[in-house]
């Protein structure tokens, strides 16, 4: 039996620990930032696109995604560029080996982390088959950071998550196949193609960001 000289403190430890109960299985919160995936232009200035043949739900099967798309690029040198762009609250369903799903079957085993050309603030993470016949970057985005260690950055935000409403995380996800895939990576159509996706994502208007 509890003594009732400490029945505040256990009644005001019961309500701390019931707030990111309510916030995120009672009221669900989220924060609207006013910005869309699919806002992404088809064409982005030397890049034309056709939508990818995935199935409408396949985006929130695999990364719990409701905002999001797939695309095949192409430049005006005949280069193809599969892009993916997705928003989710459930980070770790993005950064957790997203060329498992995107990039299903390919030997990717060498990763590093490069700066995106032209963006010294932008950590892409890249990924090559080793006879250079295929390369993958994504690069993620949460809250205008970008992240360079999404585990870091998903332990970081564990305690401000317990009390606040959650925010989407943005994964860009690049793809080129082929012998053009085999140049360096600030010359190549991915990195160009990432960073024109990324521009056009940044520059769409803000909205006051609002919870839902």
């Amino acid at each position: 039996m509890i003594s009732t000289r400490y029945a505040i403190l256990v009644i005001i430890l019961l309500a701390l620990a019931l707030i990111p109960t309510t916030i995120h299985s009672y009221i669900g919160a989220t924060v609207n930032d006013g910005k869309s995936a699919q806002n992404i232009p088809l064409t982005l200035n030397n890049f034309t696109s056709t939508p990818a043949k995935r199935n409408p739900e396949w985006g929130e099967d695999i990364f719990g995604s409701t905002d999001w798309f797939e695309r095949n690029y192409q430049d005006n040198q005949h280069i193809n560029v599969r892009l993916f762009v997705a928003r989710a609250y459930d980070h770790k369903r993005l950064y957790h080996h997203p060329e498992l799903a995107l990039s299903y079957a390919q030997n990717l085993g060498k990763k590093e982390i490069l700066q995106l050309p032209g963006h010294p603030e932008i950590p892409a993470h890249v990924l090559n088959k080793e006879d250079h016949s295929m390369r993958v970057a994504y690069i993620l985005l949460y809250d205008e950071q970008f992240i360079k260690n999404p585990i870091t950055h998903q332990l970081g935000e564990s305690l401000r998550l317990l009390f606040n409403a959650r925010k989407p995380m943005t994964i860009f996800y690049a793809s080129q196949s082929g012998p053009s895939a085999n140049t360096e990576f600030d010359q190549s159509a991915v990195a160009d193609l990432l960073s024109q996706a990324i521009e056009s994502f940044q520059a769409q208007t803000k909205a006051t960001s609002k919870v839902n």
